[in-house]
């Protein structure tokens, strides 16, 4: 966030500030003010700078306050401020993203909120230009501004907003809820739909933190990807459970990966999965780590149906995918880390090609329609007649061609998708735009598996579940993300246990967990050895201690969601290939232009060289065909 817009919000804040009335004592309102200012602040900048930027908010608000007190003039002073709310929120308009402005709104409204009494029209005739220069539906700001300013009790039911308490028969029409055994208090929560963000409210006499910060009591909060709500008697509300209780109104058709006691063995005899069972469900990102010659790829092809299991099963809401292909075709999708692009065509005609050896019953139209709908929703559409170009040769760039990548499999509309290492070789940027593309994927009800090496915290954070293997094939944790970190400190006993991420700017560090997994025995002189502390099969016994395998109860079984997928007869795709191939060929002008000049050019050569050429003093004719001794090598 620049300078400039800091000061301008800095000046918002002071602007939308209700003067001091006669009736009240000087500053009496202030200092709560000035903590929704700070808190604000600190979720932006580092410590420093939040003193700085309160410099700001106190000179702004002294000066309005100070001009808003001159009563004879109150009138102009109003429409004066109005226009200057106007300036300030077209500045902030064009830097901020639509998470930000709804945070800036909701501090807003919490800035307004006087400890007795209402909100003056004033302060909420600003607010509503606010919020209308920041394109808020007026629905959702309806929606804050209840959230926000009615007492906790009276916030009305509605279908964004979710309930976490202790009551198992909780049965108020329009209200989600959550159930948490311990909680002796209430939380509630909103979601924003149009910016695709979260704000937590609670009310209670009972210590509750939010990702280790103690929650103010009636406060707002906002979630984050990774946000965790707990406390000393209370099971952990994770993010995930919360997204996956709003996302679960709007999936149709359920998805339950279940996979069963698998085991893998290579030809060799030696084995590349130990005995592991899990379960997934629609609408969940879960990522997949280990060190090199873990088995994340082997995992990765057994579950995606590459290669049978030697041991156990995997089943698709209840149907055995190794066993029962054709019941499930068209359902698993799989982006490997390599490129299965063709560069010498386009973008665009890469995604037609492949559509039209996966939908034999769509026409052209409906290719053509389904094609841009998935460039565009993929944001891809504005370079769909750029060639795609060769790693070394680059038309387009790596996050563009991964997503590429991912739209040949994601055309297919597949319930569930795998991708292994799609971040690999990708800037930071590029890695978390892949990420919040496969995240929206979830959202719409898709499973998706993805093997990751190495991820930021950002990207660490976005995960529903994380799955993490061992050297030789262990599964050695399965669970929520943030929790791993607590869980292994806790196994070896640190000191800072309890904390997973920086108190100060709230990252976390992926790292952390390979330390304690791979940590070395030391010698008598401190130097690390190669033995380890903990080896895979003593971690695999822990995790199966913390975490026993529940047998579920069979569950009734979903049916499997409808797919147009149509493979064409053995003919057409024939028509296919040579038809994409001539293109790609006709496409490289070089190859074209060495084809058609090389062979003649060579023949002339040859033709000339040889004329003059005579084998035999008898042979007045010259060079022919039929005698050259080497023609039998050259046919046979």
């Amino acid at each position: 966030m620049s300078e400039s817009i800091l000061k301008a919000l800095m000046q918002l804040f002071a602007i939308i500030a209700r003067p001091v009335t006669g009736d009240e004592p000087e500053g009496s309102d202030y200092s709560d003010r000035r903590r929704v200012v700070e808190e604000f602040l600190k979720n932006q900048l580092n410590q420093e700078l939040v003193t700085e930027y309160l410099k700001v908010f106190d000179y702004y608000y002294n000066l309005y306050q100070e001009k808003q007190s001159e009563k004879s003039k109150s009138k102009k002073r109003t429409s004066s401020s109005s226009v200057r709310v106007l300036k300030i929120c077209s500045q902030i308009n064009e830097e901020l993203i639509q998470q930000q402005k709804v945070v800036v709104l909701i501090r807003l409204l919490e800035f307004v909120k006087p400890e007795e009494g209402e909100v003056t029209e004033q302060e909420m005739a600003f607010i509503s230009t606010v919020s209308e220069t920041f394109y808020i539906p007026e629905t959702e700001f309806t929606l804050l501004r209840d959230f926000v300013l009615n007492p906790f009790e009276q916030i009305l039911p509605h279908p964004n907003i979710l309930v976490v308490n202790n009551d198992k028969h909780y049965e108020k029409l329009g209200i989600k809820h959550i159930y948490s055994e311990n909680i002796l208090d209430e939380i509630k929560i909103v979601f924003v739909e149009s910016a695709n963000i979260l704000f937590l409210r609670y009310k209670g006499n009972h210590e509750l933190y939010l990702n280790g910060h103690l929650v103010q009591n009636d406060k707002i909060f906002v979630l984050n990807n990774g946000s965790s709500i707990r406390n000393s008697k209370i099971k952990p509300i994770y993010f995930s459970d919360i997204v996956g209780r709003f996302a679960q109104d709007k999936i149709k058709e359920k998805i339950v990966f279940d996979v069963q006691g698998i085991e893998f063995r290579f030809k060799s005899g030696k084995t590349g999965l130990h005995h592991m069972s899990f379960t997934e469900e629609s609408g969940h990102l879960v990522g997949i780590m280990g060190a090199s010659g873990a088995g994340k790829s082997t995992l990765l092809n057994v579950l995606n149906g590459s290669e049978a299991p030697s041991l156990g099963k995997v089943c698709i809401n209840g149907i055995d995918i190794h066993n029962q292909k054709n019941l499930v075709e068209g359902q698993i999708g799989f982006v490997s880390q390599d490129d299965l692009l063709i560069e010498e065509l386009t973008v665009y005609q890469n995604l037609y090609f492949n559509a039209k050896l996966c939908f034999d019953n769509y026409n052209s139209d409906e290719l053509d329609d389904a094609v841009n709908k998935m460039l565009m929703s993929l944001g891809l559409y504005e370079i769909k007649d750029m060639k795609v170009g060769s790693p070394l040769n680059k038309k387009i760039s790596g996050g563009q061609r991964k997503r590429l990548n991912i739209a040949l499999e994601l055309i297919r509309e597949p319930a569930i998708l795998f991708l292994d290492e799609p971040t690999s070789g990708l800037s930071s940027r590029d890695s978390e735009n892949i990420l919040d593309l496969l995240k929206e994927l979830t959202l719409k009800g898709k499973l998706v598996f993805v093997v990751i090496h190495q991820p930021s915290s950002d990207i660490f954070k976005m995960f529903d579940k994380l799955l993490i293997l061992d050297t030789g094939g262990y599964l050695i944790y399965n669970g929520d993300p943030i929790e791993s970190i607590i869980y292994y400190k806790s196994r070896v006993q640190h000191a800072n246990w309890n904390e997973s991420e920086c108190t100060l700017c709230g990252n976390v560090n992926p790292e952390q967990i390979f330390n304690i997994v791979e940590a070395k025995v030391l010698d008598e002189y401190g130097n690390p050895t190669r033995a380890r502390k903990i080896n895979p099969s003593e971690w695999n016994l822990h995790f199966k201690r913390f975490f026993p395998e529940t047998l579920k109860a069979n569950e009734s079984q979903h049916e499997l969601p409808k797919i147009h997928f149509k493979i064409p007869n053995w003919f057409k795709q024939l028509r296919i290939f040579v038809k994409r191939d001539v293109l790609s060929k006709l496409a490289n002008s070089q190859y074209m232009i060495i084809n058609a000049i090389e062979t003649p050019l060579l023949a002339l050569l040859l033709s000339y060289i040889i004329k003059y050429y005579n084998v035999d003093v008898s042979n007045k004719i010259g060079y022919t065909l039929l005698e050259n001794s080497n023609l039998p090598v050259y046919l046979f």
